[in-house]
């Protein structure tokens, strides 16, 4: 322990504060108060507490640009999603910054909108951001475009849109998880069941595997897929929202646009709860009764799925999971630069409630 004797000489005060202030204030030496801010374990508790109340007093802050260039690490990881605006994107923010608290890393967060230029500055590193690891969900380049930007910051990926077995991984099951709701449709004994969250032209991750759920789950159950029931959301949404196309703003347009043909289906899974939140306002306005109807499901667990009318059955993914998996993936390979790429799976749960009961 540095000797609390070694006192340092008056500094002149001015504009901010120094160590040596700070060291002069609690009448300890420099070393000290520098052993405190960086978290020394063997100080005294009385020690520790005068440092503390000076640094707190005269407002110090530590010269942190320089404590990252001697340990070449930043303490903060970035995130970079497609919107923030999206309440499971909000939540997932949320998840990866609690977890990265507690490994003592800040977060920054970056809004893509699943523009191709932003998502391969991601790629990059963003070379302007000194960033020790960056958790990464990209809706719109593919995998070479990814691999041949990237530099030596490492990156972990959520989802599936991008598959690699060069890059650690994140991701949900979306195939299992529609199965599972197509499982539960089919035990209440809905025969005739619809797919709205289909996107034709591509651009979100999760959609084919979604998709791919479905047409499973239908043929597990003995029932057809009927093409015409398949809804896709690139034509006739308002694909300019914040949320891009699973939107509220999708889901109500285009079931309304089926309105015509909904006594054909019995029941209307939905890719995610924002679709069906919009599915179910379209379905209320047409007098249309769910689940008496038409049983409506969704996926993501938002908030306002459970106040919807009615209460939305839903996928719920295991986001603090996600997040735990992304920050201690990001982590290890900061200490660990050749280890060998993990892909790991996050859990997730169906959540019953009133909309398919």
């Amino acid at each position: 322990m540095a000797g609390d004797g070694e006192h340092s000489e008056a500094p002149r005060r001015t504009g901010r504060p120094t160590i040596k202030d700070v060291a002069l204030l609690a009448g300890v030496s420099w070393r000290t108060v520098s052993n405190v801010i960086h978290g020394h374990k063997y100080l005294r508790a009385e020690t520790r507490a005068k440092v503390e109340a000076a640094i707190s007093e005269l407002g110090y802050r530590p010269q942190q640009a320089a404590r990252q260039l001697r340990s070449g690490r930043s303490e903060l990881l970035t995130l970079a999603v497609p919107y923030i605006a999206h309440p499971y994107f909000a939540r997932l923010a949320h998840a990866v910054a609690q977890e990265a608290e507690r490994h003592g890393y800040d977060v920054l967060i970056d809004e893509t909108r699943g523009i191709r230029d932003r998502e391969l500055h991601v790629a990059a590193g963003y070379r302007k951001i000194l960033t020790d690891g960056i958790i990464f969900s990209p809706i719109t380049i593919d995998r070479q475009e990814l691999e041949a930007a990237r530099n030596e910051t490492p990156i972990v990926l959520l989802g599936e849109h991008i598959r690699t077995r060069r890059i650690d991984s994140v991701m949900v099951d979306n195939v299992a998880s529609i199965r599972a709701l197509i499982d539960h449709l089919a035990g209440l004994g809905r025969r005739r069941i619809a797919f709205l969250g289909y996107v034709a032209t591509g651009g979100l991750g999760s959609s084919d595997l979604r998709v791919q759920g479905y047409r499973e789950g239908l043929s597990a159950a003995g029932l057809d897929v009927d093409p015409a029931w398949m809804i896709s959301v690139a034509h006739g949404a308002r694909a300019s929202t914040i949320e891009g196309d699973y939107s509220r703003e999708a889901g109500y347009e285009r079931t309304r646009e089926f309105l015509p043909r909904i006594g054909e289906i019995d029941a209307l899974v939905c890719a995610n709860d924002l679709l069906a939140i919009g599915a179910l306002r379209a379905l209320r306005e047409a007098g249309v009764r769910v689940p008496a109807d038409v049983a409506v499901t969704g996926w993501d667990d938002i908030p306002d799925g459970a106040y919807a009318a009615p209460a939305l059955t839903t996928v719920a993914p295991d986001l603090e999971g996600i997040a735990r998996l992304a920050v201690r993936a990001v982590l290890r390979r900061l200490d660990t630069p050749d280890a060998r790429p993990r892909a790991t799976t996050a859990k997730h749960r169906l959540v019953l409630r009133d909309s398919t009961a």
